[in-house]
């Protein structure tokens, strides 16, 4: 009788060693292990804060093409994308109250735009995030770098060395990586802060060092800001967007009410970046800076406002050590974000399970093993992988504006309007603002993101279309005939007669109705004396189970059990045949590799070629022998 329809999802079944049983008492020890709203800005925001070194130079380079001229538009461009970051905002803390579950831009369009728009906007954050770790860490090494020059040639160990880093203080949880990066994330914020408020002080720059001798990046001849200037400066600067989106995706990792902790740090995230975008433009246009080649734009801003001194030295080092950092972000948000997915039958379910301390391990493996090889790919180098970055979380923004629309106006609830018109308009800004990128971007290494979205969304739908097989195969969702008992025929495979034989097959004969033994023989001479003896023995013992012996010509140990199984199993086909195979488990972990592992291979060779149960028996091997 058909119930409901269900797939495979990650339940008891499925839950491996690492996932602790579902109690009240450990619900309340998992709480520990949850962010607070200010370790969730510590965790979560890294991303977005250390835009704000990029950001701004991203727009003044766009804007040098016309000249001086250009570069008074600074302030206003800077404006305009602070008014999105408001509306981003604003929709977001909507997404977080809408869908606690997490998943952002995924589950909104999952809900409102239907299966495919959701797997193209997984898509998209998936390849941002990963982009993000690899942006991070290349541009924190590349600061390093820049202080320290004889470090160049070994920038891909450090940026390897950082990933391994950041990548096992997440495995600890995130809440160790909130107490870890909180630190550089106040000395960061609080630094940018003072130098914005020491810098309105100031009439004049202190100190303009930094740039002394460097060639100017500043466009020759250019009279006039054309709408298309100013549309490509808004896109380049709107990589300071990037991070936004992160705390939606991860509100289960907040202590509840986790909602709530979720919208305050939002709020705050959307208010600091704010400031200090705005901040620093003012401090571009009153200090009437020009970019120039080998020194980045909140550099000179600093020796500007503090001088060429220690405290210069400490906002360089702070920049560096948190865009190194900044890959943290995507620990927090991509492994909730995967796990989502492997709920919902697109990702293996591996990546559902959780460890003792709300860890997601295997998503922040797999984001460390990728992220790892992009680095190797690349050569540490921050030019090749920026212009494949922010392309994806546009087209979330844009996906996750337009859900919210759909959302609004199908609920209808007191303002609706006003919040789906909201909504709308950022849905269009943010739209326009991914087809301007991946425009003026594409011959730059774009292409690579349109091509791996779609590539990334058909597997997601492969994966999918499997577990709907199984479900199938297993027609989950429907309730099964009552259990029946068949006759049982357990198999042991033996080569010679120990206390782990003696113990197989006790097990065994507990378990069947009828048990025999068997081993391999081969025609060698020497063989053969070896299976003499056994079978002398054997009779000497007499267990009251037969053994069986198997000839063979090549020198094989799977294959002869597996035609023997796939004989018995036609012989019986009414019978379940079962395969018992004893191993030792050494004491220690190093002693695994004096082992011959001919249990892993029968057991490969009997899952491959029969249906038969395989099962394998450990007999622990103690430091000290019993008497």
């Amino acid at each position: 009788m058909a119930v409901h329809t269900a797939h495979p999802t990650p339940d008891a079944e499925d839950r491996g060693p690492e996932e602790p049983p579902d109690t009240a008492a450990d619900e309340t020890a998992g709480e520990r292990h949850r962010l607070t709203a200010l370790q969730g800005l510590a965790a979560l925001s890294l991303d977005a804060m250390a835009s704000v070194a990029y950001g701004p130079e991203a727009i003044v380079l766009v804007l040098a093409a016309a000249g001086a001229q250009g570069l008074g538009f600074t302030l206003p461009v800077t404006l305009a994308i602070a008014a999105l970051l408001a509306v981003l905002v604003a929709s977001y803390r909507q997404v977080v109250a809408a869908f606690p579950d997490g998943g952002g831009a995924y589950a909104v369009a999952r809900r409102h735009l239907g299966r495919r728009a959701s797997l193209v906007a997984a898509g998209s954050l998936v390849l941002d995030y990963v982009l993000n770790v690899a942006v991070s860490v290349t541009a924190g090494v590349a600061a390093l770098t820049s202080a320290f020059p004889a470090l160049y040639a070994d920038r891909v160990w450090l940026c390897l060395a950082v990933l391994v880093l950041v990548t096992a203080v997440n495995l600890r949880g995130i809440v160790g990586s909130a107490k870890a990066f909180l630190v550089p994330t106040a000395v960061f914020v609080g630094s940018v802060l003072a130098m914005i408020v020491t810098g309105l002080l100031r009439d004049t720059p202190v100190s303009t060092a930094s740039a002394a001798g460097h060639p100017s990046a500043l466009g020759e001849g250019a009279t006039a800001v054309g709408a298309l200037l100013l549309l490509k400066a808004f896109a380049a600067g709107c990589s300071a967007l990037t991070g936004v989106e992160a705390v939606a995706n991860a509100v289960p990792s907040f202590r509840a009410p986790a909602a709530r902790r979720a919208q305050r740090t939002e709020v705050a995230l959307g208010a600091l970046l704010g400031t200090m975008l705005i901040g620093l433009s003012v401090l571009i246009g009153r200090f009437q800076l020009r970019p120039v080649e080998g020194v980045t734009v909140l550099a000179q801003l600093a020796d500007a406002s503090f001088g060429h001194n220690a405290v210069f030295y400490v906002v360089q080092f702070a920049t560096m050590v948190l865009l190194a950092l900044a890959a943290n972000t995507s620990f927090g948000g991509l492994p909730v974000l995967m796990g989502l997915l492997a709920r919902d039958n697109h990702l293996p379910h591996v990546f559902a399970l959780k460890a003792d301390r709300q860890v997601h391990r295997h998503g922040v493996l797999a984001l460390a093993v990728v992220s790892g090889a992009l680095l190797v790919l690349s050569g540490g180098d921050t030019n090749t992988l920026v212009p494949l970055f922010a392309i994806g979380v546009f087209v979330g923004f844009t996906l996750c504006q337009a859900g919210m629309v759909r959302h609004w106006s199908t609920g209808r609830p007191a303002g609706w309007r006003a919040k789906a018109a909201l909504n709308g308009f950022g849905a269009l800004t943010t739209g326009i603002a991914a087809v301007v990128v991946t425009a003026t971007k594409f011959t730059e290494g774009a292409w690579l993101i349109v091509l791996a979205l779609p590539l990334l969304v058909v597997a997601f739908e492969r994966v999918h279309r499997a577990y709907d097989r199984i479900g199938a195969c297993l027609e989950l969702g429907r309730i099964p005939g009552p259990p029946r008992r068949v006759r049982s025929l357990v198999v042991v495979p033996v080569s010679g007669i120990s206390r782990l034989t003696c113990q197989a097959l006790t097990a065994a004969r507990s378990l069947g109705d009828e048990v025999r033994a068997i081993t391999v023989t081969y025609a060698d001479p020497e063989d053969r004396r070896a299976a003499e003896a056994l079978r002398r023995d054997w009779d000497l013992w007499d267990p009251g189970v037969e053994l069986v012996e198997l000839p063979t010509v090549a020198r094989s140990l799977g294959r002869p059990v597996r035609d023997h199984v796939r004989e018995l199993t036609a012989a019986h086909p009414d019978a379940q045949v079962t395969v018992l195979i004893p191993e030792t488990e050494p004491a220690r972990l190093w002693q695994r590799l004096l082992q011959n592992q001919r249990g892993s291979v029968v057991a490969h060779a009997v899952r491959r070629g029969t249906d038969a149960a395989v099962c394998r028996l450990r007999f622990r091997i103690t430091a000290r022998p019993s008497a």
